[in-house]
């Protein structure tokens, strides 16, 4: 099966890149920006016609689009993640190829959903912000192009190669700090978020699925677990070791946060200390730098997917469709990241 890949470069695509490579039935071809594609070539400012060209000589049976931005205003985002994804759909219609399209979309495209509810895949999407605007309409060209064609709408990704920018790469970095610095309290905001985390080698699982299969339509991707962020962060100091006390800060005023103490168990089966709350205002995970404090993190509070409080998959269509399950849990997700955050110098 020849699959041509674009986004090898990405956090989830070098995941697929691996998974995709470790088929002996596939033969892999890559596109993308960087040197070390196969092929050069820039979705967001190539035409159509050259990638149809590109594609009629290849001749591949799935292309598999990983590619896209987080960041940006909504100028940059719509360029790479909605007219990149049109090049492509309008590409593959004027190939003869007849190549399936596996597409990576993004949970940010449904916005909030309702506390202890899980996202079905016919949920009607309420993006919250450009980015899951820019994705939503990636998903909508897709599903409008008459293609043979499967969006995986992927919820929180999390694992090795987690951006240091993402809320849990803040987290670990924050950690890191305090335990380098020897302090035995370690303060943190915006913790009360919840979120579906799913790791990345089981999204690349999906992807190699998705490309096997004739499912079409959009397919959640997730672990159909909401995991608060402070829970994440408790687990994150029992794999890392941390014995010290982790100290939610309140957020923002205006925002919600929980009330009350928690406790988390530790790395030895004691207990890591209580997580407890304070008035004090300071930057939390995901909240915009500022000067006063240089060790802030750089996405708007409290968390940069413009879903609320909230968010949790029904993965019963991947199940059924796809014969998917996740297969790896949240600590050992966290348990490389923390040891990518505890080997950065």
């Amino acid at each position: 099966m020849r699959v041509l890949l674009i986004g090898a470069n990405g956090y989830i695509g070098r995941f697929v890149a691996d998974r995709l490579l470790a088929d002996p039935a596939v033969q892999l071809t890559v596109l993308g920006r960087g040197d070390d594609a196969d092929v050069r070539f820039d979705l967001a400012t190539g035409s159509p016609g050259a990638l149809t060209r590109f594609l009629d000589a290849v001749h591949p049976g799935v292309v598999v689009n990983c590619a896209g931005t987080t960041r940006g205003g909504a100028r940059e985002l719509t360029r790479h993640n909605t007219v990149a994804v049109a090049t492509v759909c309008e590409a593959l219609r004027r190939s003869g190829c007849g190549a399936r399209l596996v597409q990576l979309g993004c949970s940010a495209e449904y916005g909030p959903s309702q506390p202890n509810s899980s996202t079905a895949e016919d949920a009607v999407p309420r993006p919250g912000g450009p980015y899951g605007v820019s994705k939503l309409a990636a998903t909508e060209l897709v599903l409008g192009s008459g293609l043979d064609a499967v969006v995986l709408r992927v919820f929180s990704p999390a694992g090795p190669g987690t951006p240091a920018g993402s809320p849990l790469g803040r987290l670990a970095e924050a950690m890191r700090r305090t335990m380098q610095s020897g302090d035995g309290e370690l303060k943190l905001g915006g913790l009360g978020v919840q979120r579906d985390f799913v790791d990345v080698r089981d999204v690349a699982r999906a992807v190699h699925a998705a490309s096997l299969s004739a499912a079409q339509g959009v397919i959640n991707i997730g672990s159909g677990r909401a995991v608060r962020l402070r829970d994440a962060a408790a687990v994150l100091a029992r794999v890392a070791g941390y014995g010290g006390t982790l100290q939610e800060l309140d957020g923002p005023p205006g925002t919600h946060t929980s009330h009350g103490a928690h406790t988390s168990h530790g790395a030895h089966g004691g207990h890591a200390g209580h997580v407890a709350h304070t008035p004090h205002l300071r930057p939390a995970i995901g909240h915009p730098r500022g000067e006063s404090d240089p060790h802030a993190a750089s996405v708007a509070f409290p968390y940069p997917d413009g879903c609320g409080s909230w968010q949790q998959a029904d993965v019963r269509t991947a199940r059924d469709r796809l014969g998917w399950r996740p297969r790896i849990n949240l600590e050992e997700s966290l348990a490389d990241i923390w040891m990518e955050a505890a080997c950065r110098i």
